[in-house]
């Protein structure tokens, strides 16, 4: 089993977003049991909490009802040996990641847009603070970048030899 981690902040807004879109992507692939895909945050003040309302909200009406289920929780220590892939939203989650990660796991450690291929924007912005425009164009970046994430973790795979089970 592939593991990846998303991570922003409080793991309330953009990571339960890419989350969510990468469970039903690989459902739709048909690789949930190859791949499996959760989310956390570098904040701990959140953690227990559902997705921010507004989050929901986009996702249901975008048909990913995973979103429901998750509930926010912090990176642990484990996290760094456990995932082989952990993808930050942004490059202030990518530094916190970076300074508690042994040096062992940081080869793991990348921007999620960036990872998928996607070089502007760069980051996937934090909405929390904004309106729902800013979900719907976190919400699109998730799709955009989900979708690259799993093409590039597929063909990486292939490409060392490792195949489905």
């Amino acid at each position: 089993m592939y593991r990846i981690l998303i991570v922003c902040m409080g793991n309330i807004c953009r990571s339960p977003l890419a989350e969510s879109v990468m469970h039903a992507e690989l459902r739709r692939l048909q690789l949930t049991n190859v791949v499996e895909v959760d989310s956390a945050g570098t904040y701990a003040g959140r953690q227990g909490e559902k997705a921010d309302s507004r989050a929901i909200e986009v996702a249901r009406a975008r048909g990913y009802r995973q979103i429901d289920e998750q509930r926010a929780r912090r990176v642990q220590p484990e996290d760094f040996e456990t995932f082989d892939l952990i993808l930050a939203m942004d490059r202030l989650n990518l530094a916190h990641l970076e300074r508690e990660c042994p040096p062992a796991h940081r080869h793991k450690l990348h921007l999620f847009l960036a990872y998928a291929g996607i070089d502007e924007p760069g980051e996937v912005p934090d909405p929390y603070y904004g309106n729902m425009d800013g979900f719907s164009v976190v919400m699109a970046l998730c799709e955009q970048g989900g979708r690259g994430v799993l093409q590039r973790v597929a063909q990486e795979r292939v490409a060392s030899g490792v195949t489905a089970r």
